[in-house]
């Protein structure tokens, strides 16, 4: 089986072919980080255009990639939700337009159980249940995963998400737009334990996440210092991030009786976070799996798969309605 991806929610333009039998065939990604820099953030309808521009073009590659034709799909999937709306209207728009066309089911994947599933395209994978920390430029949530279609809140943020709270900290640094990267950059050229900045809600108790404090107290502490002290600041930032994602983690694992942890969404590429969660499961026997680097960020290639596991488990495929769900939340979705 078949199936043609599509992933349009935010600024980047994702086009992928899964085959159940012999997997990822081929995947392309159009990012529109150098056409939003320039504004400081995401302008929404400069983003939907863009989609329009990309998505047919970079279908024809995976296509090519794949050495297959249009008349050789079996399926698309699609990003229904969350999202920005306009940006999710054209790859649902192309997606179902498409499918109906040739024939075929067209299957709206919530975009993300695509992150919170894509660490099953590595190798080694997970087997189910597994906890998943999703830490996206949006989202920062842990779930338990019994399945596909089978999730359950633990807990997440009560205000930023982690990757907003990397972005708008590189901001009140002066590292522009994205952030994310730029601050982890520079917090590998600095010392951590210069500064001891806030873990917010660490010892809570429970498995919410707080981050806006913590930007907060960055920037009343690059005022204090200024531009000279930018590495270590945002070494004790990290720090602090990491501290508190890997002791949520782990609490969670804890608390289920799990051993395997799934670290998904861009923030999953941090490598401070990776070596942190790798070396506290090492210590106490449980397992970490991670999407391949590539797939961390927005994709077709999560989209595709999910549709696939979704068409495969029986899951009702989208009836041709041309629909989007820009707020959507994860635990509404079911095996059906």
């Amino acid at each position: 089986m078949r199936v043609l991806g599509v992933e349009s929610s935010c600024d980047e333009t994702g086009l992928a072919v899964y085959d159940t039998g012999r997997g990822l065939l081929a995947h392309a990604v159009h990012t529109q980080v150098a056409m939003h820099a320039e504004y400081g953030g995401v302008v929404p309808e400069l983003a939907s255009r863009d989609h329009i521009r990309r998505i047919t073009p970079l279908t024809r590659t995976v296509l090519a990639e794949a050495g297959l034709t249009l008349a050789d799909l079996d399926a698309v999937a699609y990003t229904q939700g969350p999202g920005l709306a306009g940006a999710l209207l054209v790859g649902a728009g192309f997606a179902t337009a498409l499918a109906a066309a040739l024939g075929l089911p067209a299957i709206g994947v919530h975009h993300l159980e695509g992150h919170l599933l894509s660490p099953l395209l590595a190798t080694p994978r997970p087997a189910f249940p597994f906890i998943a920390l999703l830490v996206s430029g949006g989202h920062t949530q842990l779930m338990r995963v019994d399945g596909v279609g089978r999730y359950q809140l633990l807990g997440e943020t009560l205000d930023d998400a982690a990757g907003e709270a990397f972005d708008k900290t590189a901001q009140l640094l002066g590292l522009g737009y994205p952030g994310g990267p730029a601050l982890a950059a520079l917090a590998q050229t600095g010392e951590a334990k210069r500064f001891r900045l806030p873990r917010p809600m660490l010892r809570s108790g429970d498995l919410e996440f707080s981050f806006a404090g913590l930007k907060t107290a960055v920037l009343t502490l690059s005022k204090k210092e200024g531009a000279a002290a930018r590495a270590d600041i945002a070494a004790g930032f990290q720090a602090a991030v990491v501290d508190v994602l890997a002791g949520k983690s782990l609490a969670a694992l804890e608390q289920t009786g799990l051993a395997r942890l799934v670290v998904a969404g861009g923030v999953g590429a941090n490598r401070a976070l990776r070596a942190r969660l790798d070396a506290e499961a090492a210590l106490r026997g449980y397992e970490v799996f991670y999407p391949p680097l590539e797939l961390c960020t927005d994709n077709g290639a999560m989209i595709a798969y999910a549709g696939a596991l979704r068409l495969q488990a029986g899951m009702a495929a989208a009836d041709g309605r041309f629909s989007v769900r820009p707020r959507w939340d994860l635990a509404e979705l079911a095996a059906v």
